[in-house]
């Protein structure tokens, strides 16, 4: 199989440069132009990856399928403070509104736009790194923007969409600084098609509100479809659950031994009563890295190196001539692969070798602070690193609430972000195991 990063940009991109959705079918086909992948294997990739949403078919309810809409998403959005020059260390782009919005009139004249245009800059091109988004086209990641930060456009009038008349009960008429936009086109179950009374494009009356927000007209026409996948990003969904639907058209082939990433714990404390028919990785370490070079997974060199430079929260890439990149799991453009031990909240305590996984979050200072941990005001997190990870394991997509000092904050697992809801404020979260040394893992095995 290709590179796992290689089909998400990819796919990223053509849903981006497709008004930031498309039929599952219409996408695999688009992406396996590009790159070769089997089509479960895509749906597999599609179904997994935080970067999409899968949404079901209106028309099927009682079932997932291959003719579900995929939505791209990202949790990177606009800093708020940035213009008000008030902004210290964030996790969100320092970029201009306007410039976003494709029609900055300062960056068109002699006089320079005092708000940054450079997606490129340090701080941007950093965030847009961390989430594998620093390929996409200008253009394309506007788009992912608008689609998935409601606060970047007007709401749809609620008004508008009751009543009668052209502006159904909407008293402000065409003063109205609100979207008048039929709800039901936005939520996808209109049944009156192009003969509603209300408006499934953008009218006189929109045009000219938006364009005096400052919106370009390329951007304006593609609003229909920003508006539905909006809605989309923003309604739950039943979350897909593989066992709840094993006959569905495309499944998950049974799992091969190549595709294993458990280490077996018992091998490595030279006691695996299955030998060869164990279901899981017979390695000497309780974790090993490998690198998929297009037919098999290989094992790299070096691994206790790239595991001491991983299991450091500040690192992104490995040390040596080609570093594995932590970020995008990738050598070069190959994909990379970590094995490991069980999680140590699974066992009991006397279980020796399994991985202990720690959680930070990035502080003031380019540092990272374990959850848990005091901060450098003495301040600490009301949940630990071992509280987290027995929650992450429970449900991957789930949000967290953290209490610090007075603050509630909450983490998403999915994003892997912690926020505060009060300042709308981010900050980066990382999960990284606690490392074990060649030499500890070889008294802790002796006899």
């Amino acid at each position: 199989m290709s590179s796992y990063s290689r089909v998400i940009n990819h796919a990223t991109s053509i849903l981006c440069s497709n008004k930031g959705s498309l039929a599952f079918q219409q996408l695999y086909r688009k992406v396996f132009q590009r790159v070769e992948i089997t089509e479960d294997d895509f749906w597999y990739i599609v179904k997994k990856c935080s970067r999409f949403v899968v949404v079901r078919n209106r028309e099927r309810t009682d079932e997932w399928g291959t003719d579900c809409v995929i939505v791209a998403k990202t949790s990177l959005r606009l800093c708020k403070n940035y213009t008000k020059q008030d902004c210290r260390d964030c996790q969100e782009l320092h970029l201009c509104k306007y410039f976003v919005y494709g029609n900055c009139r300062f960056g068109k004249g002699r006089k320079q736009c005092k708000f940054s245009h450079d997606v490129r800059s340090e701080h941007n091109y950093t965030l847009l790194r961390e989430c594998t988004l620093h390929e996409l086209h200008e253009d394309d990641l506007f788009l992912l923007l608008l689609q998935n930060d409601p606060t970047l456009l007007p709401e749809v009038c609620s008004h508008y969409n009751k009543g009668s008349g052209p502006h159904g009960a909407c008293t402000f008429r065409d003063g109205c600084t609100k979207m008048h936009m039929c709800m039901h086109f936005v939520q996808d179950d209109c049944m009156f098609g192009s003969k509603c009374k209300r408006q499934h494009v953008i009218d006189q009356h929109g045009l000219r509100m938006l364009e005096e927000r400052g919106l370009s007209g390329d951007i304006i026409k593609d609003l229909p479809f920003v508006y539905q996948n909006l809605h989309r990003l923003n309604t739950p969904t039943t979350p897909y659950n593989a066992k709840e639907h094993v006959g569905e058209l495309v499944s998950r082939p049974v799992i091969k031994k190549e595709d294993r990433k458990e280490i077996c714990l018992h091998f490595i404390r030279r006691n695996c009563r299955f030998q060869d028919q164990c279901i899981r990785v017979h390695f000497n370490l309780p974790y090993k890295w490998e690198v998929f070079d297009g037919n098999n997974w290989i094992h790299l060199h070096h691994t206790e190196d790239i595991e001491r430079a991983f299991c450091d929260p500040r690192n992104t890439h490995s040390p040596g001539s080609r570093p594995v990149d932590f970020l995008t799991m990738t050598q070069e453009s190959d994909p990379v692969r970590r094995l490991s031990t069980v999680s140590s909240v699974t066992k009991p305590a006397h279980y020796i070798l399994t991985t202990e996984w720690l959680w930070y979050y990035k502080g003031d200072h380019e540092n990272w602070i374990e959850f848990g941990r005091p901060d450098d005001k003495q301040r600490m997190t009301s949940l630990s690193s071992r509280e987290l990870e027995e929650a992450y394991l429970a449900d991957g997509s789930a949000e967290v609430t953290i209490m610090k000092g007075h603050r509630n904050y909450y983490l998403s697992f999915q994003d892997m972000y912690q926020r505060n809801p009060k300042h709308n404020t981010k900050r980066r979260v990382r999960r990284r195991p606690r490392f074990i040394s060649i030499m500890e893992v070889e008294n802790k095995t002796a006899p």
